[in-house]
């Protein structure tokens, strides 16, 4: 069976050897393992948020990195989580990428929040569209229920589409805008992905583009894709305003998120170790989504109505179908593929159920997992299946 659905990093790539060296460090320091055992602030280690922000800032001039405005959680997704349950209410409304990440958008509906997709293509969200939608929102009446603009600003997941640097610019002059004349508006910059380039120049995070965007624009990191998703440590730069209810919020769920990985992460950061790592995954990587697009041009460049995106990054590739092939878990198209070995994620799943009409001849291929011979394999059993509903 070849999974091109796990949205998982390289198994062989983790970082084995820097953590054991850092892990040695820490306990043959009594005095940093005894810190490193006991709580810490429901903020995060002071000191890790320092590393952090150094780090940040040193990648990204131009941003607002403020450690004081760092919180730490166990993963972007508590991060994201917090985020909901403390600003939105059952009604609320937030704005995203049509698709978009759909366990987040899992967690909001949750919640009871509307999620209403905006039309996207490679160079991400269309802003224009994302203004006709809150026009006509505002024009409903519900411009005080609209809350906030998600991205997943580098790559994102499912798509592989990055935020173009004139729509970061038009985006965030238009939550300016509509907050002058409708009130409280944010971005939530989901960059989970930001790390893993492989190809092009670097863009910008938002609040580097307009420093002052640091009063709505909120930045969510993450180290499970640059360095270890086991290690569980994740990240927010909030503006002021928000920090004492997230952490108000925070304190009830958990007293502050494992000291013990931030401790380590700490170490991790400053003897380089995750600088001298990203080379070496951004490398496989790189090998890996050569691996896939060739393979798709190969298997299916010929065929009518068969695209796909092509990312600089990432761990997605994003596979359209001719508009008659269902590719959804109940369609012939699962079943056939299935049958011959190979697993996606049906692109449904990634669609908002209000705004952009949900497109069922979608898949989600995922390159992180597999080698670049189980990539190739995958891609052709895959192409044998589409080819047997054409």
């Amino acid at each position: 069976l070849v999974s091109l659905a796990a949205g998982f990093v390289d198994n062989a790539t983790l970082p084995c050897a820097a953590t054991q060296a850092c892990l040695q460090q820490i306990c043959q320091d009594q005095s940093l393992l005894r810190r490193a055992l006991q709580y810490d602030t429901t903020l995060g280690s002071p000191r890790l948020r320092r590393s952090i922000a150094e780090w940040h800032n040193r990648h990204w001039p131009d941003s607002v990195a403020d450690p004081d405005r760092i919180v730490l959680t166990a993963g972007s997704n508590q991060f994201l989580h917090l985020l909901a349950e403390t600003l939105l209410d059952p009604g609320d409304i937030v704005l995203a990428a049509s698709p978009t990440y759909f366990v987040f958008m899992g967690t909001l509906q949750g919640i009871g929040a509307r999620v209403i997709g905006v039309p996207a293509d490679e160079d991400g969200l269309n802003v224009d569209a994302l203004q006709d939608q809150l026009e006509h929102l505002a024009q409903q009446g519900l411009a005080d229920r609209v809350k906030a603009v998600y991205s997943v600003t580098e790559f994102d997941n499912p798509a592989g589409s990055t935020l173009s640097f004139p729509r970061r610019q038009q985006l965030l002059d238009l939550v300016g805008r509509w907050r002058e004349s409708h009130g409280p508006l944010q971005i939530w910059s989901d960059n989970a992905y930001q790390l893993l380039r492989y190809h092009g120049e670097s863009l910008p995070c938002l609040t580097s583009i307009s420093p002052e965007s640091s009063e709505f624009v909120v930045e969510v990191g993450t180290f499970s894709k640059s360095f270890s998703p086991g290690i569980r440590v994740g990240w927010g730069v909030a503006p002021t305003e928000l920090l004492e209810p997230l952490l108000s919020m925070k304190s009830n769920m958990d007293f502050g998120s494992p000291h013990f990985s931030q401790v380590l992460l700490q170490q991790v950061i400053e003897q380089g170790a995750l600088d001298e790592h990203l080379p070496t995954i951004r490398a496989g990587y790189r090998a890996k989504l050569d691996a896939m697009l060739d393979a798709l041009k190969q298997e299916l460049g010929d065929t009518p109505g068969v695209h796909w995106r092509q990312p600089e990054g990432g761990l997605y590739v994003w596979l359209t179908l001719p508009d008659g092939i269902d590719a959804s878990e109940d369609s012939g198209l699962w079943q056939s593929a299935t049958e011959r070995g190979v697993l996606y994620v049906p692109g449904h799943y990634c669609f908002p159920a209000e705004g952009e009409p949900v497109a069922s001849n979608t898949i989600r291929l995922s390159f992180g997992v597999q080698s670049e011979d189980g990539i190739r394999d995958g891609i052709q059993r895959l192409a044998a299946a589409i080819h047997a509903q054409s």
